[in-house]
């Protein structure tokens, strides 16, 4: 059995989970999250917990317990608490700055990068710190990666748009050799 699946998720005070025809409706302070689930699934509330149970031992069974788990988990904490990814970045004249609900972008283009932040995600800027936050893991990290996709990091100079912690490996530029007969 899966050691991830078989675990019990807790339910925090100021959270309701509602479970309607293979669908789960979280609501908590930080907003409300839906998501259908797989059928062969079954997902029940008991003692203010969120049990998750698989009808047999097949591949694929075994597959989405576990992975249903993880996303009712991920909601539960989402609601709760929020998810944040944090970018940075690093070039001359690199600068990025928000205006309502859109993040405006310099990154070494000729024009500005603009993007308009999806529902429920929340972007702030602190010099050279591009902060994505919101209640849904999945929606911040597609509009984190698609921030830092508008200019990866460059292994010879080290600009770009990266995560915070991200290692770069720098590389070696051209060197000029002796006896090249240049």
């Amino acid at each position: 059995m899966s050691r991830i699946g078989k675990k019990p998720i807790p339910i925090p005070q100021g959270v309701t989970v509602d479970l309607k025809d293979h669908t789960v409706r979280v609501k908590g302070p930080k907003g409300i999250l839906e998501r259908s689930l797989p059928p062969s699934i079954e997902v029940f509330l008991e003692e203010g917990k969120i049990f998750v149970k698989r009808p047999n031992d097949d591949k694929e069974n075994r597959a989405l317990h576990g992975l249903t788990r993880a996303l009712l988990a991920n909601m539960v904490m989402g609601v709760t608490e929020g998810f944040s990814k944090v970018l940075e970045l690093s070039g001359v004249g690199y600068k990025a700055q928000v205006q309502g609900s859109k993040l405006i972008l310099n990154v070494g283009y000729t024009h500005p990068v603009v993007f308009e932040a999806p529902q429920g995600i929340s972007v702030t800027t602190d010099g050279m710190k591009i902060t994505v936050s919101g209640a849904d893991k999945e929606a911040v990290g597609a509009f984190a990666a698609k921030i830092r996709a508008t200019r990866n990091p460059d292994p010879y100079k080290a600009k770009g748009v990266k995560y915070e912690g991200e290692i770069i490996r720098r590389k070696a530029g051209k060197a000029l050799g002796k006896g090249t007969g240049k």
